[in-house]
């Protein structure tokens, strides 16, 4: 689950975009239509840690007419697969190809110029490695930064960095706060929890992470920041129209939890063969909108 492969991205879009709470996404919006009505032009919006694009995916279709994207990681594959799903979403796109000494931090794909709908959406791609960077200067050129179920891999140093640096509104979306719930329930389900969230604490590139505490931890800081911050819960809700995902959940689950070598591997099979066909699983995500 580490691993954030196209495939993984690809099978969780579904329930990432139908799990965001509606009314902080409508302040977003309301807050992108003042931007709008005070000065001409597209409205900049900073994606970090885009993956496949899908949080682009999830909020053009409700943000203003222009709008203009960087989407930014750390990993090269991820941001060609971004621009291959993009081309494939959108009603009608223009490839602009970049001039290569422009940018140090382009990556290697072009500019894009979408139409989905009744939107048009230039997008641009920036490799960068956000474990060293915790603060990009296209981020104070930007109208708003956003982020999607990425929060929780960075550690409370980085947030903290990452926090002093910031000026823009931030909205951050699907940070894995530790509720979770299976049916069928099982005697093992605290203890393998217990682990998962273990893993989830251990380094993913930006030193011990925050895991299920991160939107806590970033909430707060940006509250010392004197940010208004406006938060919701966005669950993951799923039953068994979602068994590809809870099947591939319960897998990834047990392997971190392997890793952690803290409970018996029975114990830890045997958990997997009860979960991995469940009827329902619930996991806790928290999405909250900071402004300064």
């Amino acid at each position: 689950m580490n691993s954030f492969t196209s495939e993984w991205l690809a099978l969780r879009e579904p329930v990432d975009h139908r799990s965001r709470n509606p009314k902080l996404m409508a302040s977003v919006k309301a807050y992108l239509q003042h931007i709008e009505s005070s000065r001409p032009g597209a409205v900049h919006v900073v994606d970090l840690g885009c993956g496949s694009g899908s949080n682009l995916r999830a909020l053009a279709p409700v943000f203003n007419e222009v709008q203009e994207w960087t989407l930014v990681d750390s990993d090269p594959k991820l941001l060609n697969a971004a621009h291959a799903a993009l081309l494939k979403w959108s009603d009608d796109s223009t490839i602009v190809k970049n001039d290569p000494h422009t940018s140090a931090h382009q990556s290697q794909e072009s500019q894009l110029i979408l139409k989905k709908h009744s939107k048009k959406i230039i997008v641009n791609f920036q490799c960068a490695d956000l474990a060293k960077e915790a603060h990009l200067p296209i981020m104070a050129k930007s109208d708003l930064v956003t982020a999607a179920a990425f929060f929780d891999l960075t550690s409370d140093s980085w947030l903290k960095k990452f926090s002093m640096a910031l000026t823009k509104p931030l909205y951050a979306t699907l940070s894995y706060n530790g509720a979770e719930t299976w049916d069928p329930q099982g005697p093992d389900d605290q203890a393998v929890l217990q682990a998962f969230h273990f893993h989830q604490r251990t380094d993913k590139g930006f030193g011990a992470a925050s895991g299920p505490n991160a939107a806590n931890v970033l909430i707060n800081l940006l509250k010392d920041r004197h940010f208004d911050v406006e938060v919701e819960d966005s669950p993951w809700v799923m039953n068994e129209l979602d068994r590809p995902l809870t099947e591939q959940l319960a897998f990834g689950i047990a392997d971190a939890v392997k890793e952690t070598g803290l409970l018996p591997i029975e114990t830890v099979e045997n958990w997997l063969r009860s979960k991995k066909t469940a009827s329902q699983c619930t996991v806790g995500h928290t999405d909250f909108f900071a402004y300064p």
